[in-house]
């Protein structure tokens, strides 16, 4: 008698365990199909983007993230698109804030209202696209973090439009200039760095990009980001961005009018003026700079005093390079996370 309970117990315990195994499968099946379908609607995001009127632009943005969450608005450079940010914001969506990613004058779908605008790359006219951008949504202030001419957009406004900045993420740091600024020589690396904007600054330069777009993106994905082995496919997703009709103009403009070989439009010089004198940035801010940036960048040690607020600055290490956010989306994550708390 005792030896067949003892086998009954052992069986009923054995069935028990095979049962809760089962149950803990199908759990974990299940939270992998989550992930897995969480991870596809964060792509479709990106690839599906909205659009909006905002001041002289169709914008067209991708958004990720409740729609009652804190706004964090992330802006990219050049020959980059909001792609660079896809795994961040996927990070910074599931601690709760609403990502916004638009795509800058002349990428992807932000396209021009009416065709007789110039188009003009001039750091003032990006900046304010940002502002009237915000306006369309209604968003009163957020964080706001970016690299490249991103960061440098970032830079303006929340050194002029303080009170729309609650928060700044800038890799590479301060990067507002001005043609006059840029009028003093640079050492010969730095200026063989920049290669490229006297390139632009030719008629041979003009039609060479627009002629060569994506292989001479690609380059500079390479040179710029020399430890970065991305993939056909990851520079693919981004180049479609480059098709937009307009993109090889404000390129072109934007270079060019940094060396003062092209003119700005009127409307913008008093925010330029303000520009030229190199503002102090007040709002809490976290600069980030990567230990393989093959681009040409300014030294932490140069702008740290230009950040009269609560600040931070860290570089990354690991062989990371000038396109930050999309080589290390999750430190890139938390610096606006970090910055965010800074600010509160």
């Amino acid at each position: 008698m005792n030896m067949q309970l003892n086998t009954m117990t052992k069986m009923l315990t054995f069935s028990i365990i095979m049962m809760m195994g089962a149950g803990i499968s199908k759990l974990n099946a299940q939270t992998s199909v989550n992930e897995k379908k969480s991870e596809t609607e964060d792509m479709i995001n990106f690839q599906r983007t909205k659009t909006v009127q905002a001041g002289l632009l169709n914008v067209g943005y991708a958004e990720i993230g409740p729609r009652n969450g804190k706004p964090v608005i992330l802006l990219h450079g050049w020959p980059y698109d909001i792609h660079s940010f896809e795994q961040s914001s996927a990070i910074l969506a599931k601690k709760g804030y609403r990502v916004l990613v638009p795509y800058l004058r002349g990428y992807g779908t932000t396209t021009f209202l009416s065709p007789k605008t110039m188009r003009n790359g001039q750091q003032s006219a990006v900046a304010l696209d940002i502002i009237k951008f915000m306006d369309a949504l209604k968003i009163d202030k957020a964080i706001i973090g970016g690299f490249d001419w991103g960061a440098r957009t970032a830079d303006i406004i929340a050194a002029l439009w303080p009170e729309r900045c609650s928060a700044l993420v800038a890799v590479s740091g301060y990067l507002i200039g001005s043609p006059k600024a840029n009028e003093t020589p640079l050492p010969p690396n730095a200026e063989f760095l920049w290669w490229y904007q006297y390139y632009f600054s030719t008629e041979r330069g003009y039609k060479g990009y627009k002629a060569n777009t994506q292989e001479f993106n690609k380059l500079i994905w390479k040179t710029a980001s020399p430890k970065w082995n991305f993939d056909d496919q990851t520079y693919k997703r981004s180049s479609k961005s480059f098709d937009n009709p307009d993109h090889t103009d404000i390129v072109i403009h934007n270079y060019r009018w940094r060396l003062g070989l092209a003119k700005g439009e009127k409307e913008y010089d008093v925010l330029e003026d303000r520009l030229a004198k190199a503002p102090d940035i007040t709002v809490p801010t976290v600069t980030l700079e990567g230990d393989a940036n093959g681009a040409a960048f300014p030294p932490p040690a140069s702008y740290a005093k230009k950040y009269k607020g609560k600040y931070k600055h860290h570089t990354l290490s690991g062989g990371v390079g000038h396109n930050l956010p999309q080589e290390a989306p999750e430190a890139f994550a938390d610096a606006i996370i970090e910055a965010d708390i800074m600010a509160q």
